[in-house]
């Protein structure tokens, strides 16, 4: 029997609106996220440290956990997905690159 193997995906996103800023933006952002995609995936856990967010959500079937640390100049998630998933990680990737920067924007 083959042993199941997850990679992670790490995605840092620049900003230059301060961890502040940019962490209101983050917590404020997930739900509309969420909503946005709910055909995709579902926040199962949040766990909010400071400045650093440990998190699983069921996407496709699948269980993922990940987290999202919050700095001064810049966001970074951390994703474990299961070897399905991880099949498609550049295109996850994409995304990830594509609406980041769009959850940071001023409203």
């Amino acid at each position: 029997m083959e042993k199941t193997q997850s990679n992670t995906l790490s995605v840092s996103i620049p900003h230059s609106l301060g961890k502040e800023e940019a962490l209101k933006r983050i917590k404020s952002g997930l739900g509309q996220a969420e909503a946005q995609f709910s055909a995709l995936f579902t926040i199962q856990e949040q766990i909010w440290t400071d400045n650093r967010l440990q998190f699983q959500i069921q996407a496709v079937g699948q269980p993922i956990r990940g987290t999202i640390e919050v700095e001064d100049a810049s966001v970074r998630l951390d994703v474990v997905l299961p070897w399905l998933l991880a099949r498609i990680a550049n295109s996850i990737r994409q995304v990830v690159q594509k609406q980041g920067p769009r959850l940071l924007e001023k409203k």
